[in-house]
């Protein structure tokens, strides 16, 4: 077998190398074709995802910023007492009118009676007073009709003295010195009774008026007395203390046995009548309107979808009703995107397994298209 030179091999395997080389060279090629086609891929699906995102959320807008709201009734007695009765639990459903807590009536009983005595006592004192008017008006009538007599003695007698003063110019023979003595004394008389008459008729009028102003002063005392009647009449209802709303009680603090005295708090009762607060971005407003469909998310019950609709959108930012409102004039303005309160009623579920109260978060999406 003749030898093989190194030399005559070579061809061969460069013959043999070529076409491995070219191999690598097309896989190499078909996998940046195929990494260039995954990407173009893969960026085709992000547009479309970006731009199907973009058609959807624009007809939504929501947040996170929001949890139901109601409005809390806190219920303190208008009287101090000691409390006899409490007719509820907490967390129990109660309706309006319903008697929540009764406090000892004996007190205000005991104010009510006396007042009541009082009013009486107030009642005989106008009527005297009425009565008092009658008499002084009768005396002063009497009075006047003295005045009128005496007027007209006097008057008569004047004229008497008159005619016999004339008779004495005269010198007439037929008037004695007694007779002339007697028309001076009459006239004087009479002048002196009507004066006296007179006065006693000025004194009736004045008691009339003193009879008047008594009776001012008794119904005013007694439209004192009724008015203190009223507020004890007031005072014994308030010693049963009634649900003014239908809802839930929450935080009971009052028990029997307990003083209680105005203003100090005893139970809250939470309305049914409950919605959404939800904190809005400004820049989220813009086609916000009452009445759109709103679907609501509560974080305690997941899996429940709620509904319901945009009721109102508050005319103003949460910051301008704060108790200490910025002040953006001091030359240090940074410019924060605004929050504004917008409420929304929730229209169902209508289950009472969900039990939905003040605070609870929320998360509503708002079809504005």
């Amino acid at each position: 077998m003749a030898d093989v030179r190194p030399q005559d091999r070579e061809p061969d395997a460069s013959r043999h190398q070529a076409p491995a080389a070219n191999a690598k060279f097309d896989t190499g090629n078909a996998k940046r074709r195929l990494f260039v086609i995954i990407a173009i891929i893969v960026v085709a699906l992000v547009i479309t995802a970006a731009v199907i995102w973009w058609l959807i959320a624009r007809n939504y807008e929501s947040t996170d910023d929001a949890y139901i709201d109601a409005h809390i009734v806190h219920l303190s007695p208008e009287i101090a007492g000691r409390v006899l009765h409490v007719d509820i639990n907490d967390n129990m459903r109660v309706q309006k009118d319903q008697l929540l807590v009764e406090i000892d009536p004996a007190d205000a009983a005991a104010h009510l009676a006396q007042v009541r005595a009082q009013e009486a006592q107030a009642e005989a004192q106008a009527a005297q007073a009425q009565a008092q008017i009658r008499v002084s008006e009768a005396t002063y009538q009497q009075a006047m009709a003295s005045v009128n007599g005496a007027a007209a003695q006097a008057t008569n007698a004047a004229r008497d003295w008159t005619r016999t003063q004339d008779l004495i110019k005269m010198k007439s023979p037929a008037v004695t010195t007694q007779q002339i003595d007697q028309a001076e004394a009459a006239s004087i008389n009479t002048a002196a009774q009507r004066d006296a008459a007179e006065k006693q008729a000025k004194a009736s009028q004045a008691q009339v008026d003193v009879a008047k102003a008594q009776l001012a002063g008794a119904q005013a005392q007694l439209k004192t007395v009724q008015a203190q009647f009223e507020q004890a009449r007031l005072n014994l209802g308030y010693t049963r203390v009634i649900a003014p709303v239908a809802g839930t009680i929450a935080r009971q603090s009052v028990a029997a046995g307990n003083y209680v005295q105005p203003g100090q708090e005893m139970l809250a009762i939470v309305p049914f009548d409950i919605w959404i607060t939800a904190n809005f971005k400004e820049t989220q407003l813009a086609l916000m309107r009452p009445g759109q469909k709103v679907d609501i998310e509560i974080d305690a019950y997941p899996d429940v979808h709620f509904y319901g609709h945009l009721d109102s959108i508050q005319r103003g930012a949460g910051q301008a009703f704060s108790l200490l409102p910025p002040e953006n004039a001091t030359g240090n303005f940074v410019k924060v995107v605004q929050r504004v309160p917008v409420k929304i009623l929730i229209d169902g579920p209508k289950d009472d397994r969900y039990v939905l109260g003040p605070g609870m978060s929320a998360y509503p999406t708002v079809h504005v298209h």
